[in-house]
């Protein structure tokens, strides 16, 4: 038995492991895990001025994507499409127009920079991206599910085969018996609505109750340039946490249905009325009274 806490991608991070380890290979377990941790952040982050989305911002031309890129791009690009441009990789600089920028100033600009369409600014065929304009590439609606499965298969590379990794309420589960999870409260952060089992897959949520400054959250509609407010709270069950968090952006602009035949997940939502919507298999209930 034993457990990390720590503190990155803006985020807090706690992973349990369910099985005998000996404090070496717990310190060794550990270090494998911080130092992947740094090269996802350092490949992917808008708010590092080393990082590989930064250089794009500036400067179009070809870049060669870390080995890992495939299931993250080729996700977005599928769900581009799918919710006709709501769901988008190009919407970093409208995000730091906003406010929520790299010194976090929270102060928005008087204009926003509407998001390019993606076949006007990028090419992606890995490993290589060439992109025609410069441009803010944002991962935060998938990124932090997808790092949360590759952690999780840093952990499997080690032989621990069963654990929890709870990245900011993010989960993604291996093991042979479920875990108990509170659905928080979106307006009363010391409370919860309901309760969801999980066991060997992975839950996301989703709510602008987080970070709000000014007339927006994280969430942000790129052709309305505005943040959804008729949806309090969204979680989904999925196999990887890199679906269960995409899809949990997603149900912020487009319907469930337009998404559940391509993909597998469960969801369960609040809606500003208080009206609950939710699967029928969610792996868990809201609570009515």
């Amino acid at each position: 038995m034993a457990q990390f806490n720590f503190k990155a991608i803006g985020t807090s991070w706690q992973i349990d492991i369910y099985q005998e380890i000996t404090p070496a290979r717990e310190a060794e377990v550990f270090s494998r895990i911080q130092e992947r941790v740094e090269k996802f952040d350092h490949d992917y982050s808008r708010f590092r001025a080393d990082s590989i989305v930064t250089q794009i911002s500036k400067n179009p031309g070809t870049y060669v994507l870390p080995d890992d890129a495939p299931p993250i791009m080729n996700l977005y690009h599928e769900l581009y499409k799918r919710t006709g441009g709501l769901m988008t990789l190009l919407i970093g600089n409208l995000i730091s127009d906003a406010g929520y920028d790299a010194q976090y100033s929270l102060k928005p600009k008087e204009k926003l920079s509407a998001p390019l369409d993606w076949d006007e600014v990028i090419e992606y065929s890995h490993p290589n991206l060439i992109v025609k304009k410069p441009v803010m590439l944002d991962f935060g609606a998938a990124g932090k599910g997808y790092l949360i499965d590759i952690v999780g298969g840093v952990l499997e590379s080690c032989g621990v085969t069963e654990y929890c990794i709870d990245a900011g309420g993010d989960i993604l589960h291996k093991g042979s018996a479920a875990i108990r999870i509170g659905l928080e409260h979106p307006e009363h952060f010391d409370q919860v609505v309901g309760v969801a089992n999980l066991q060997n897959g992975s839950l996301c949520g989703s709510a602008g109750n987080r970070r709000v400054w000014d007339k927006f959250t994280h969430i942000i509609n790129p052709k309305t340039q505005t943040s959804p407010r008729n949806i309090l709270a969204v979680w989904v069950s999925a196999k990887t946490a890199l679906l269960a968090d995409a899809i949990a952006t997603c149900l912020f602009f487009v319907s469930a249905s337009d998404l559940s035949g391509e993909y597998q997940f469960e969801y369960a939502l609040i809606r500003d009325d208080y009206s609950i919507e939710k699967s029928a298999h969610f792996p868990g209930d809201l609570f009515t009274e």
